[in-house]
Order: C-alpha cells, then structure tokens, then sequence
C-alpha cells in the first residue's frame, strides 16, 4: 500500500478502497510497540467503509528520523499525514493505546475535522501511578530504569512480550514477524522506548496536552464517542475504575464490553472490534 512524504520522512499507510463516493474515512490509529499490522483482521470484519490505517512516524514501514518520539513529534508528522491524505476532509478516528491519545488530540486542537472517536484499551488522561495495576506500575518503574533499555533497545523483548503476555493468547510466528521486522536494532526501536516511558514518567508538555484533550472530551457532545471494553487480564489499562471515570468525563460516550481479552486486544477480539465499530458507524451515519 502507499507511502506519502510528510515534512522530513515518509509515512506508510493501509486503506480500503470500497467505500461509497464521499463516505466519512475512518482512520485508525496504533499504538506501541504496533504498527497497521494491528488492524489486519479488524479493518474487514468493521465493513464497507473509507478505511485508513496509518503506521505512526518511526514505526512499522513509516520512516524513521532523528526525533525524541514525543506525543508532540507524533502529532506533528500525524497532521501532515492527514494533510497530505485527507486535506481538510472530516475523518472518524479509532484509537489504540497511544492512538487513542493521538486521537483525541486531534480532536481537540481540529474539532471541525473530527465526526466521531472510537477508543479501546487508550491512554484517555495522564496516567498517574494510581491509576495502574500493581503489575502495571511494576512494569512503568522498570521502564523508567536503566533496565528500560535492555528491555526496549538492547533487544527486541519489548515486542515479543506485547504479543505474547500482554494477549490472552500468544500471537503465532507468522503473524509475529511483521511486528517485528521494522524493529531489527537498537536505534530502530528508540520510538518504542520513548513511547513507554512518556507512559511512565509523563512529561509537562504531554500532561498539558492530555489535560486539553479532556476539556474537548467533556465538551463535545455532538461528537459520537464508543468506549470498547474488556475483561480477564492484569494488562488491561482501561480498568473498572477507568471505566466510571469515561461515564462521568466523556460526553457522548457509548461504552460497549466486548469480553476476555489482554491490552492488545485485536490480537484476542479483531472480529468483536471491527463489528463493534461498524454497528456504530450505522447507527450514527458515520461511515
């Protein structure tokens, strides 16, 4: 599928080509350690549709340049991508892990570009320790140490462990290689190790951002939103407690339980997600 040039590198994109003339695109978002390889057997269980899955600056087939992998450099390449791509056409956005958070960005600092977001096992709001498992705030602490960099950088177990701890069930080899071919060195996984230790240690800027984010989240009740949740997993980061912050903050929002899964869900339930989205993009005349 394409690349497009955006500023100083390229971006690698999927996208469906069955959507009827002047259908909405759906652009869906990936998260870390990911790649559009995520949404393989997502994107045709949603059904006819614009659907645009793009791999994130310094991931997947997407170029790789000299960046601090910040949610600000991510954002800055993402609006080029949709310039480049969309221009100013209005898109429905469905987001993963750090998409999600890229997504709800865009809404916030776009809004007139935004028709509706779909998020799953997203980072909604600055993460604080309190809001984590007593596994996941053991992970975040590694993270944050020098050991972060053995897992993320000095090999590729960072990856490895995603797709086979962090599912309900281990990701097979063939379909474990695509994750892992665009990471074969240490400097090719910087991204994944800048991505997780924002989650970890949340700079200022990124808070601020998520702050604003969730000022457009409370406000924007003519936007569509669909919460996807699951259950069975300590890896899970859209928790119960979570779940009763999204009712409470989160105008619009429809919040649909899709059963076991791990944090990297479209691995365990593509099926469950993909017709999940598309049954909310009908009933609000979004796709």
């Amino acid at each position: 599928m394409p690349d497009v040039t955006v500023l100083d590198s390229t971006m690698h994109f999927e996208a469906t080509r069955d959507g009827a003339p002047g259908a909405t695109p759906v652009v869906f978002l990936h998260g870390n350690p990911s790649s559009s390889h995520t949404w393989r057997d997502v994107l045709p269980a949603v059904g006819r549709g614009r659907l645009l899955a793009p791999d994130l600056i310094g991931m997947g087939g997407s170029g790789k340049p000299d960046l601090a992998y910040t949610l600000a450099d991510h954002a800055r390449y993402l609006d080029a991508w949709f310039d480049a791509v969309l221009g100013d056409e209005p898109a429905v956005l469905v987001g993963h892990d750090w998409g999600g958070a890229l997504a709800i960005d865009r809404a916030a600092r776009f809004p007139g570009r935004v028709r509706g977001t779909a998020l799953f096992e997203a980072v909604l709001r600055p993460v604080r320790r309190e809001h984590l498992s007593p596994q996941a705030r053991a992970r975040s602490e590694l993270i944050a140490s020098p050991e972060g960099e053995v897992l993320f950088l000095d090999h590729d177990t960072a990856i490895r462990q995603a797709y086979t701890r962090g599912v309900l069930n281990p990701v097979a080899e063939e379909d474990l290689a695509p994750y892992l071919a665009p990471y074969p060195s240490r400097e090719s996984r910087r991204p994944l190790l800048a991505w997780a230790r924002q989650l970890a240690e949340p700079p200022a800027e990124l808070v601020e951002r998520l702050e604003r984010a969730g000022s457009w989240l409370a406000a924007s009740s003519d936007v569509p939103k669909l919460l996807l949740t699951f259950e069975g997993s300590p890896t899970l980061l859209i928790d119960d407690r979570a779940v009763a912050w999204a009712r409470e903050h989160l105008a619009a929002i429809e919040i649909e339980p899709l059963g076991p899964a791990g944090h990297h869900a479209t691995e365990d339930r593509p099926a469950e997600i993909g017709r999940a989205v598309g049954a909310w993009l009908d009933r609000h005349a979004l796709g």
